[in-house]
């Protein structure tokens, strides 16, 4: 048996697929598995850490700019297309799949197309609630389409069979205990509030939540774990001025990043954040109470449309980075934290969305194509 996985550009695309193909390794022994990406991107990192073997294309995605440099790329970009697909011709015949599956990114069109003209059974998989253009257009061929959430379906044309599916969910996250958890954290019954801007960290929510810590440090009415990312440093040096004194008050806990995330997830009692897909998925597995802050900046404005599945819900509140003040963030906080049975209501409404099996929905799918 012999599975072809096509994705990259993102760990969004990348961990959900390397999730899937690993459960399948994992029960399914004598399975081959072949991921096909680029050599630039991130999966060309990820995928063989993973112990996959990696085949490459090269390819890019158009630039919608009609200055030089936008006219280049996209010049260039119509070249690799073509080329990409004698590309993914050569190692689909080489490798003779069984099933392909694609779970997005530019990489996966080529590939996935070829595949469905050899006569290979196809499946694509979609993150977001709102699909990618690559997928858009998968869908319309796509033996099975699987979704994360049901509103994907209403922008796309599928012709083939449509699953939910969810998206996979680390073990451990599954499995972390609140109890055990808060323990672990040295936490009393005070509430604790969980808050990132990403492994970059946005500016915007760094801000903003530099102003709730601020606001709140010295009545200490919350415990507040939150990652400042990459670029967020000064969100140290602007505690300090604002008073806040990270040595001494030991309810407030700013780290670079949340390597523990299983264990503070846990432990929460409201999450504040971006609205990617994978922690969405975490947020709802656990079911907690979430503020989401959509990034503006992403491809179809797509963590706008995964935030409002939940806020359509009654799983989760949205403040949209265009309104965000660290004043609004505070009163939202505030009242939320104030009304037990809102709290609770979104916690458990966002448990009810949960899929909490996903990896095994996926790979009984692709199995399932396989003749």
């Amino acid at each position: 048996m012999r599975i072809l996985f096509a994705t990259g550009g993102t760990a969004g695309h990348i961990n959900p697929a390397l999730a899937a193909a690993g459960y399948i390794r994992e029960n399914n022994p004598e399975a081959e598995i072949l991921f096909v990406g680029t050599a630039e991107k991130m999966e060309a990192r990820l995928v063989p850490a993973a112990g996959f073997e990696l085949k490459t294309i090269e390819i890019t995605g158009f630039k919608r700019s009609f200055s030089l440099a936008g006219i280049k790329h996209n010049i260039r970009t119509v070249y690799l297309t073509l080329r990409s697909s004698s590309q993914a011709k050569k190692i689909i015949k080489e490798f003779k799949p069984d099933v392909a599956v694609g779970f997005g990114g530019y990489v996966s069109g080529p590939v996935i197309r070829m595949a469905k003209k050899l006569g290979v059974p196809t499946a694509i998989h979609e993150q977001n609630a709102y699909p990618g253009i690559t997928n858009k257009t998968l869908a319309k061929t796509a033996d099975v389409v699987m979704l994360t959430v049901e509103d994907a379906a209403k922008n796309m044309t599928i012709s083939g069979r449509c699953e939910i599916t969810g998206l996979p969910v680390r073990g451990e996250i599954l499995r972390a205990d609140r109890a055990k958890a808060r323990a672990k954290l040295g936490l009393d019954e005070r509430p604790l509030i969980l808050s990132t801007g990403g492994s970059l960290g946005a500016d915007a929510v760094n801000e903003a939540v530099e102003g709730l810590i601020a606001a709140h440090h010295k009545q200490a009415p919350y415990y507040h774990i939150h990652a400042v990312g990459q670029y967020g440093a000064f969100v140290y040096d602007k505690l300090k001025e604002d008073g806040v004194d990270l040595e001494s008050e030991k309810h407030i806990m700013v780290r670079d990043y949340i390597d523990d995330m299983d264990v503070c997830l846990a432990a929460a009692d409201l999450v504040i954040g971006r609205a990617g897909a994978s922690s969405l998925s975490e947020i709802q597995a656990v079911g907690k109470a979430s503020i989401l802050i959509p990034s503006p900046y992403v491809a179809e404005n797509h963590q706008f449309h995964n935030a409002m599945a939940l806020v359509n819900r009654d799983a989760a509140m949205i403040i949209e980075q265009k309104d965000l003040t660290a004043e609004l963030l505070t009163k939202t906080v505030d009242e939320l934290m104030a009304d037990k049975q809102k709290l609770k209501m979104l916690g458990e409404n966002a448990k009810k969305m949960a899929i909490t099996d996903a990896n095994k929905k996926i790979a009984d799918i692709i199995l399932s194509l396989v003749k």
